[in-house]
């Protein structure tokens, strides 16, 4: 009699595949911590102020300007006696720390069927192959370390937790000062969708018009000398930055266009979450005409690639969500990102 092998999918076979999955992930991530830590301080153009601060906490407490958490973290770091590599190492371990947190809230927002691990997978893949992933990790540090953070903050916000978001808002602000900016706008989630709508899209009008500068300038000065003084002396394009305003407008829009392609409650759960993306918009549409308004942009840049993974592991089509293929596409994302460090790469 002629036989057939079915693969059953038993709880052993279950298991050995997280177990793999999670090995792939656990492979990536220390090989990327160890691209990212052991680069020169010529790469960039923040990595030379980081390390030349981490070699003065070597040698004492030294003055700082920077944030409290990310100071005394760093007075820590120092104190064990490590090296400028294992600290910048430490760093990039902290920032993948705050993925898996904005993913776990993401994950559970989207009350999503399928696997965590994949959807982490997922959110990495994206992220990896997003440069500005790699501007996070080794130039606007403190701010790539807060970005997650306070998306992980507004989701709890916008389901009304609020221990939440005053635990990972804070947290974030501890990183960097400019979280806050992001915080102030939290509560337009509050508002029914259609105004939330409105409210971004006469944002993004307004911006691109030159009003919201022209505002500030008029009502604000103060805020305005200090928009157009940060960093005065670099050489960076200041002014309404169209390019920035479509290119954020785009992945605001696009989940709506991809949302037939996206079982339910997910479906809806990400279009219903667009609100969170464009309240971190808002701070680029009130003062980004200044000197580098693109790190108004990081947060919700960064966002972006947990929606895309959101997207895809929720996809009506099955090589979209299929845990082998994420796992490769991962590592592909790992050698861009790689190329990304190695190079210098920023935006």
């Amino acid at each position: 009699m002629e036989q057939t092998l079915t693969l059953v999918d038993t709880p052993s076979n279950s298991n050995a595949r997280a177990m793999l999955g999670l090995m792939v992930l656990a492979v990536v991530c220390l090989a990327m911590d160890l691209v990212v830590g052991s680069r020169s301080i010529d790469t960039g153009t923040d990595t030379y102020v980081y390390a030349g601060f981490f070699d003065a906490l070597r040698h004492g407490t030294v003055n700082s300007r920077f944030e409290p958490v990310f100071y005394y973290l760093s007075v820590l770091l120092a104190g064990t006696g490590m090296s400028r590599v294992a600290y910048q190492s430490c760093l990039f371990l902290i920032m993948i720390g705050t993925v898996v947190v904005a993913t776990r809230k993401y994950y559970d927002y989207l009350e999503s069927e399928g696997s965590y691990l994949v959807f982490l997978t997922a959110s990495l893949m994206f992220l990896l192959f997003s440069p500005v992933m790699s501007n996070a990790s080794i130039n606007v540090v403190r701010q790539g370390l807060a970005s997650l953070l306070v998306f992980a903050a507004l989701i709890a916000f916008y389901r009304h937790q609020w221990r939440s978001f005053f635990f990972w808002g804070l947290l974030a602000t501890g990183f960097h000062y400019s979280s806050v900016l992001y915080l102030l706008f939290a509560p337009v989630l509050l508002l029914r969708q259609r105004t939330q709508r409105l409210i971004a899209i006469g944002a993004f009008l307004a911006y691109c018009s030159g009003l919201t500068m022209l505002l500030v300038q008029a009502l604000v000065p103060s805020v305005y000398a200090i928009v157009m003084k940060y960093d005065a002396g670099a050489t960076y394009r200041t002014g309404v930055r169209l390019d920035f305003a479509v290119f954020s407008l785009f992945w605001y829009l696009l989940p709506y266009v991809l949302a037939p392609l996206v079982h339910e409650p997910a479906r809806q759960r990400i279009k219903d979450g667009t609100s969170i993306y464009a309240v971190m918009l808002l701070p680029f549409f009130a003062v980004g005409w200044g000197n580098f308004s693109n790190r108004y942009l990081l947060s919700s840049w960064l966002s972006v690639s947990l929606v895309l993974a959101a997207i895809c592991c929720n996809s009506r089509l099955a090589p979209l969500r299929n845990p082998l293929l994420i796992r490769i596409g991962l590592i592909l994302a790992a050698a861009v990102f790689y190329m990304y460090v190695s190079h210098g790469f920023v935006i």
